[in-house]
């Protein structure tokens, strides 16, 4: 029977440092890969979950973003009221002034 090999355990660092090579590079996958003595497949798993990781954060920070301008939306029809209010105030006074 042949011997087992002990399964290597990469930390994030190194996998977020391998997909930046992989992709500001401009090398193929084989080519980093066989670089840095990783299997194709385990790079293009880790780039793949980069570039996940990445339009999750693009979703998170666009519904943000969306959720900010409603609020401010909505505070800016309060404010718009509320000088209305204060316009029509000043008006009737000053008819009753004059």
């Amino acid at each position: 029977m042949g011997e087992r090999r002990k399964r290597r355990r990469f930390t994030t660092e190194f996998k977020a440092e391998a997909v930046k090579r992989l992709l500001d590079g401009g090398k193929g996958l084989g080519e980093v890969a066989t670089e840095l003595g990783l299997s194709p497949g385990q790079l293009s798993g880790w780039r793949n979950e980069h570039l996940a990781a990445g339009s999750a954060e693009a979703l998170a920070a666009r519904k943000t973003e969306q959720a900010e301008a409603q609020r401010l939306k909505r505070e800016n029809r309060r404010l718009e009221e509320e000088v209305e209010i204060l316009r029509k105030a000043a008006a009737s006074f000053a008819r009753g002034i004059a």
